[in-house]
């Protein structure tokens, strides 16, 4: 192995393990615990060998939104394998919530206003792609014709960010949040199939 090869490993080994620590800090203790210091002192490196792989905490975080948001298209993938189309959409709909409700802290950064709102939906697009290819095969099957697939997407997107948000209070819970999620989008989709030519 040469020694380009070499420390260009130890150089990603080493961001991982900032990474992680990061991770953990933010799901353990929450993002005012997040700090470069508490990071470095956690994996045992000074602040200046984190800085030289995040020029700030802001770099940071916007790592760990991209992590996040990575993970949530992960299960948006596992969801879109389910038969049938409108099973999918339901297990999007719990999936969603049930992500929210296991990583309340790293939800919370990326919906945040700490990374700019450009960024946070660049790093979020991804997974907002699932959800309009599945909502466009939703549509296909059904026969709905609908005025603005992207509006229809963002509805959906920011109904299941509500009721995950709903999911934080103690009165709710994210297991009730799931059922309501999948129940709001049960009314959605059957009101557009209701306003669908010909449906009446």
């Amino acid at each position: 192995m040469s020694t380009s090869t070499r420390r260009a490993r130890e150089r990603a080994s080493t961001r991982e393990r900032i990474i992680e620590a990061a991770l953990h800090v933010l799901e353990t203790d929450g993002a005012a615990a997040l700090t470069i210091r508490r990071i470095a002192t956690d994996i045992e490196y000074s602040a200046p060998v984190v800085y030289q792989h995040f020029a700030n905490k802001d770099a940071l975080v916007l790592e760990l939104v991209a992590y996040g948001h990575r993970l949530m298209l992960a299960e948006f993938q596992q969801a879109a394998e389910e038969p049938g189309i409108d099973r999918r959409m339901m297990r999007i709909a719990s999936e969603y919530v049930r992500f929210a409700g296991e990583h309340p802290h790293l939800y919370g950064v990326m919906n945040g206003t700490t990374v700019d709102a450009d960024e946070r939906r660049r790093v979020a697009e991804p997974a907002i792609g699932v959800l309009k290819e599945l909502l466009t095969t939703w549509s296909d099957t059904h026969d709905v014709v609908l005025a603005d697939p992207d509006e229809a997407c963002e509805i959906i997107w920011g109904t299941l960010y509500g009721i995950a948000s709903l999911g934080h209070l103690g009165t709710i819970g994210s297991e009730r949040a799931r059922r309501l999620a999948e129940q709001a989008l049960r009314a959605i989709l059957l009101g557009w199939r209701a306003e669908a030519p010909g449906s009446g």
